[in-house]
């Protein structure tokens, strides 16, 4: 038998070893004790395991009994060359029968354990006994067997080492590689060294997402939200890179385990691994529990099996949820938002998470935004993505906090507040702060939290300073009666910014309700309403908007009194510093900091928001002490809370086949919404919308054949009448849609239509209401649930479709939840995927605040020196400080461009702010808006940049106009370039209007359009020549670019005027002005003056026939009333027509001329109104442009602006000035008077100079003598000298002249001499020759 058997090799040692370990494990249970000491090492032998010889011996001989007899067998016919191994190898078998017996500290073998060893396989005692029939190598035979086999697997790890590390070499994409730029980020992000765990993390999921299955396209939301998007170039390179760090990942993976695995090989030997029960029960629930996840596609509790792999082939090993939970449970301080790294506390910050009262929430892991709150989940579909946001948890109460009744406040209060019976819980912690301090204050809460009556605590505090008695004085016990208050309305105002008309609006008209009983004044200044300064004066409180504001504080003069009179600024939706016109709100608020401190005034600042992540940074620019007035008050102190949804369905915005995708998501969840009988609002963003997707929801309920779960109930006696009156609507859709419980509600509907369907909601007869964002701004009427559906919206300042804000989006979610029904509220906003992470981020505060100051710094400082609050690059440098950007260049420096060692090297970022200010200076100077000098930094404005900050012109504007602006220019030169300027930017050229644009041209454009329809600018030329027209436009996209091109081609041809005027331009002057009227009058120049009045078509067309002027003004002012009526063929109109031509202002001028030099002459003009004055017609003043021209109608000599006010206008105005005249003498010059408002009110008077006699001629100049230039010696005086010397040796040819007048001697003296040409050094000689003649007087 054994003569068939083949030779043994290493292969069959290394099985009999695994077979050996096998049997050992599986007695381990009974002889637990006895396996525990085997594992020991003897005493007197080194090493844990046993050689491949002891382990094949022993398996041969199992005990001494059956060792002899069997050596006795196989001793006989051994070849005796091989007698000494052989001996050497039973010496061996001994010494190991020997250990054994020692380490089980036994005679001899249990039964048991000899039973089971029996059947081990002898065979390799047979060919040790029988060499002869095939040798047997001679490593299975070395004593040292154990020694020489490690030896053996140190050389093949070294070897498999040396060439990963060449393979590692030749790709630089390696886990390392991939864990340091991760850790990079969390540091970037959180100020601090980030914890292994948050990079391991943060390297897992990045790793996780590149090796998926999904296309790049797919992945790069997910990348980005990871990263950040401060880390787009690492995103860039992750994404165009993907397949080689995969692949240099995995590769190093793969060489790792080969590693591993030939480290950790066991050696020949007796080795067991003791487990308890319980760690092989959790070990098999952990495989099971993969098995399953993997089978499923589903993730398991300890995270999904993806993470694991990930993790596994970075060689983290740890599963990502451990390391998640290990990190929240040590919390270090990495993972905490920056400002709150400190132990410093602010007492004020109320949030329903234990990390809100340290700070802030936490940062995700992976440092990049904050984390979503708790429970947030989210559902992947096969066209949609949705994310869910819970309920927010309320806060729990402090035991300081006690609520504020009214009947505790003082009689100001009380009354004021007369219709509540106590302040809700975040007034009453605000109230003492609010009313009883002067603190700054910034508050951020929730939407619908009370905010506008916070604001308006601030409001009565600045009242209650000028009130006389005080209000805390009055004895005031009688509800009844209204407490008697003198309030000095004049010592004060209140500035209120908010962000929108709308709002604008809304807020006026409660403060003035609120304050009426004190006779405080509360009204509008934006661009739809403007005041008169008789009504500003009247104003105690204004509410504008940022930019009007801006425009307002620009001005040096005039409004300056009004600005110095402000004691209180609020600023509503400071959260909008992170957006395109956060740049304008932190111009302001920079402006008021630097007026407090430089004229030593109170001005109180209030910053309100509803969403706000870094209000400490934000709290730092308002000037707040964050232990004072920083309240921040988180979701859980919303009066309704809010479940929110974000969804994001597949596809590109716009497109029809996203349009129906969209519908059919807002119709899956409004349908359950109703099911459950609840009522919802859709939101939608233009009013034909309104229609389209309420007949969109209507049908898709009419294909699933529930159409009847959304109409109304009919069995009522108020439905029956509502039913009536909605018959009587002229609105066809809105009767159409209201029987199956649909409507609509947008501000293009008549206002009694509105009205009613705002009752019919408000009754429960409408279970769906498709609408727009003015009933969210407009009307108090909420609903359970709210819909945004699509967040494109159509921006006309850019002339494109534009993100949905922010700020509308908290303002529809607060319509959500009715605190008298419901316990919450339920808001949807539905977008496309790629939006769908930017609202997530917003909305949550994912993301910080971060400056846009940034992008109009040269227009800023441009305002700043104008306005003379910079004048050189060290006040620039000080303005800059006060400033949003400021704060945020220190805590996140890479946003704004700056290195980490700038940061550490300048910390106050004094060299950073310096090249910024010059850099902004070099360019206004090189667009001659400012005079700049490089070398001492001063800086001043020139009538460009007045007159650019006065009209709120951007640079660039600037520079178009610069290249393109002439003295003489026709309507269709001033049109085209006013098209150019970079305010028009944004209007895009679509197709879908090209063929209305045709028919605009053709009909509308009495100028040429240069460069065609094609392009913006010839777009723009096209809607302003069409809004001149009064030409009808059917689509709404051009209905609002028209808007926003009138809007603002009014402002900039303004500005072009004043440029033209400044630069003594007359005809570009003529030009620019009558454009201007003809935006603002929307009538062309050359059409009849008497079309600015009321006057019937019908009669119109007697005096101009299409823009043909039939009967012109001259002849209409000779003729009476009844010729007048016989003109126009209606005797009865002949006297209202008489009065019309009477009141169209005119003025006549007059002029005397006398020589002063023969290069000078003076002018007295004398200028009388010839017009009847009419208060509906003219208002408070009428204004006139007279300027004086030369005989070719080129240059302006002369500008001045007259003003006529009702009381005292027939009263001649005198004015006098002088004119430069050139010889030879033209023959005359021309004095145009030109009304500022009305189209066809000139006046042109000719002076004539044919009479006029000039002095004789007589030489002015003092002939410059050839002198020997003086040395400074000639001072004799050292320190004088040395002064001098410091600048110069000698003094000039000038100063040598009349050095000896001013220096020597007591003579007044005038000097004049050309621009630099050292007069300065003049007047120095002057009070040196003073100050050694009067030591002790002082010199002006």
């Amino acid at each position: 038998m054994h003569e068939h058997q083949r030779p043994p090799t290493f292969a069959d040692l290394l099985r009999l070893r695994d077979a050996r370990r096998e049997r050992l494990l599986d007695r381990r249970s009974k002889h637990t004790e006895l396996l525990q000491s085997a594992s020991s090492p003897a005493p007197d032998r080194k090493g844990k395991g046993k050689g491949k010889a002891s382990e094949s011996s022993e398996s041969i001989h199992q005990n001494g009994k059956h060792s002899a007899s069997h050596l006795a067998y196989t001793s006989q016919g051994v070849d005796r060359t091989h007698m000494s191994i052989w001996e050497e190898l039973q010496s061996s078998i001994a010494r190991e029968s020997s250990l054994r017996r020692a380490l089980l500290g036994l005679d001899s073998i249990p039964e048991s354990i000899s039973k089971c060893d029996d059947e081990a396989d002898d065979s390799l005692a047979f060919y040790a006994a029988h060499p002869s029939l095939r040798p047997m190598p001679d490593i299975l035979l070395r004593p040292d067997l154990e020694a020489y086999v490690r030896e053996l697997e140190s050389k093949r790890i070294q070897q498999v080492s040396s060439s990963a590390q060449k393979d590692a070499g030749k790709s630089k994409h390696t886990g390392s590689w991939l864990l340091s730029k991760c850790r990079q980020i969390i540091v970037a992000a959180a100020g601090v060294e980030a914890a292994t765990d948050a990079a391991e993390a943060l390297c897992t999921e990045v790793f996780k997402v590149l090796r998926s299955d999904r296309t790049d396209d797919d992945i790069q939301g997910q990348l980005l939200e990871l990263v950040g998007f401060d880390n787009m170039e690492f995103l860039g390179q992750l994404v165009s890179q993907r397949a080689d760090i995969v692949r240099g990942i995995t590769d190093e993976a793969d060489r790792a385990r080969v590693a591993a695995a030939m480290r950790d090989r066991a050696i020949p030997g007796v080795q067991a691994i003791i487990r308890s029960e319980k760690d092989v029960a959790i070990e098999k629930e952990i495989n099971k529990a993969r098995r399953k996840a993997k089978g499923k596609g589903k993730q398991t509790e300890d995270g999904s099996l993806e993470d694991q792999e990930a993790a596994h082939i970075l060689g983290f090993g740890a599963d990502l949820r451990r390391a998640r939970e290990r990190q929240l449970s040590q919390r270090p301080a990495e993972v905490l938002r920056p400002e709150a790294k400190g132990p410093e506390r602010y007492p004020h910050i109320y949030t329903s998470t234990p990390a809100g009262n340290n700070g802030g929430a936490l940062l995700s892991m992976f440092g990049s935004k904050y984390a979503l709150p708790a429970g947030t989940v989210r559902n992947e579909f096969s066209d949609h993505e949705e994310i869910t946001i819970p309920i927010a948890k309320a806060a729990v109460r402090r035991a300081t906090e006690q609520p504020i009744a009214i009947s505790d406040m003082d009689p100001l209060c009380q009354y004021t507040f007369r219709k509540y019976t106590s302040l809700n819980r975040i007034q009453s912690i605000i109230y003492p702060t609010a009313y009883k301090t002067n603190e700054n204050i910034l508050l951020s809460a929730p939407t619908g939290a009370g905010k506008t009556d916070v604001a308006l605590l601030t409001i009565l505090r600045t009242i209650s300073q000028y009130c006389s008695p005080a209000p805390s004085e009055l004895d005031w016990t009688d509800p009844s009666r209204k407490p008697e208050f003198t309030v000095a309305k004049s010592e004060f105002k209140i500035v209120y910014v908010a962000p929108m008309k709308a709002l604008a609006a809304e807020v006026v008209e409660k403060y003035q309700s609120r304050l009426k009983w004190l006779g405080i004044q509360c009204r509008e200044l934006t661009g739809d309403m403007q005041l008169t300064k008789a009504e500003v004066n009247a104003t105690q409180i204004i509410v504008t908007t940022p930019e009007k504001w801006d425009v307002v504080t620009r001005k040096g003069s005039g409004d300056m009194e009004l600005v110095d009179r402000v004691k209180l600024l609020i600023v509503d939706e400071i959260h909008l510093l992170n957006e395109d016109r956060g740049s304008v709100i932190e111009t302001l608020i920079a402006r008021t900091q630097r007026q407090v401190e430089a004229r030593q005034t109170m001005i109180r600042l209030v910053g309100l928001s509803a969403t706000l992540p870094n209000y400490v940074d934000v709290s730092g620019f308002l000037g707040v002490n964050p232990h004072k007035g920083l309240f921040y008050f988180d979701a859980g102190f919303r009066p309704v809370p809010l479940e929110q949804h974000f969804v994001g369905v597949h596809g590109k915005a716009g497109t029809q086949a996203t349009t129906r995708l969209l519908n059919r998501v807002c119709y899956d969840r409004v349908s359950q919404l109703v099911a459950e009988g609840n009522q919802v609002m859709v939101f939608v963003h233009a009013r034909k919308d309104t229609v389209n997707t309420a007949q969109a929801l209507r049908e898709l309920a009419l294909a699933d054949g529930m159409l009847d779960q959304f109409a109304s109930p009919e069995n009522t006696r108020q439905h029956a009448q509502l039913v009536a009156r909605v018959g009587k609507s002229r609105n066809r859709e809105l009767k159409d849609l209201f029987a199956q419980g649909f409507s609509i509600h947008h501000a293009g509907m008549l206002r009694s239509d509105r009205t009613l369907v705002e009752e019919l909601f408000g009754k429960g007869l409408v279970r769906v209401l498709c609408c727009t964002s003015t009933l969210a701004w407009g009307v108090n009427l909420p609903a359970y649930a709210v819909v945004i559906k699509g967040t494109q919206v159509y921006n006309s300042q850019k002339g494109a479709f534009t993100d949905l804000s922010i700020l509308d989006v908290l303002q529809i979610f607060g319509r959500a939840g009715r605190p008298q029904y419901e316990t919450h509220g339920v808001g949807y906003i539905l977008t496309t995927h790629d939006r769908l992470s930017h609202y997530v981020s917003a909305i949550t505060m994912q993301h910080p605040i971060e400056s846009r100051f940034a992008s109009n710094l040269i227009d800023n400082l441009n305002a700043e020196i104008s306005l003379g609050t910079v004048t050189n690059v060290e006040e620039g440098v000080a303005w800059l400080g006060y400033t949003y950007m400021y704060i945020r260049m220190q805590k996140n420096p890479s946003v704004y461009g700056l290195a980490a060692d700038e940061l550490a090297d300048d910390p106050m970022l004094g060299q950073r702010r310096g090249e910024m200010i010059r850099n902004a200076a070099r360019e206004l100077s090189r667009l001659q808006m400012i005079v700049f000098d490089p070398v001492t930094g001063f800086m001043a404005n020139k009538d460009l940049g007045r007159i650019s900050s006065a009209y709120y012109l951007r640079h660039e504007s600037v520079e178009a106009f610069n290249k393109a602006m002439r003295a003489r220019m026709t309507e269709a030169d001033a049109i085209a370039m006013l098209c150019v300027s970079k305010e028009f930017e944004q209007i895009r050229v679509r197709n879908t209007e090209e063929k209305e644009l045709k028919q605009l041209l053709e009909s509308a454009c009495c100028c040429d359009v240069k460069g065609g329809i094609d392009s913006t600018s010839g777009k723009t030329n096209v809607l302003l020549q069409a809004n001149i027209s009064r030409a009808m436009l059917q689509d709404f996209a051009l209905v609002s670019d028209s808007a926003y091109v009138a809007q603002n081609g009014s402002r900039i041809i303004r500005a072009l005027f004043e440029i033209a005027l400044s630069r003594n331009w007359g005809p570009a002057a003529s030009v620019a002005l009558s454009l201007s009227k003809s935006i603002e009058k929307q009538m062309w120049p050359f059409e009849h003056p008497l079309k600015q009045f009321p006057i019937p078509p019908g009669i119109m067309r007697h005096l101009d026939n299409g823009g043909n002027v039939l009967v012109d003004m001259e002849r209409l002012y000779d003729m009476d009333s009844g010729e007048l009526g016989a003109l126009v063929r209606n005797q009865a109109f002949g006297s209202t027509l008489a009065s019309y031509v009477s009141q169209l202002p005119r003025v006549e001028v007059s002029a005397e001329i006398a020589p002063i030099t023969r290069g000078v002459l003076q002018v007295t003009m004398t200028v009388q109104a010839v017009f009847e004055w009419n208060d509906r017609m003219h208002g408070a003043a009428e204004a006139f442009w007279i300027w004086v021209e030369d005989a070719d109608n080129t240059e302006i000599y002369h500008n001045e602006n007259v003003l006529l006010r009702k009381r005292g206008y027939m009263e001649p105005k005198v004015s006098m000035f002088t004119i430069p005249v050139h010889e030879p003498l033209p023959t005359q010059i021309f004095i145009r008077a030109v009304s500022d408002r009305w189209i066809g009110a000139e006046t042109v008077t000719a002076i004539s100079f044919r009479h006029l006699m000039l002095p004789e001629h007589h030489e002015t100049h003092t002939d410059l003598l050839d002198l020997q230039p003086l040395p400074v010696t000639a001072l004799n005086d050292p320190c004088l000298e040395a002064i001098c010397r410091q600048r110069f040796t000698h003094f000039n040819p000038v100063q040598t002249q009349i050095f000896h007048t001013l220096y020597r001697q007591p003579y007044n003296a005038l000097v004049g001499a050309p621009t630099g040409s050292g007069k300065t050094i003049a007047a120095e000689l002057a009070m040196w020759w003073a100050f050694r003649e009067h030591p002790r007087k002082k010199v002006v």
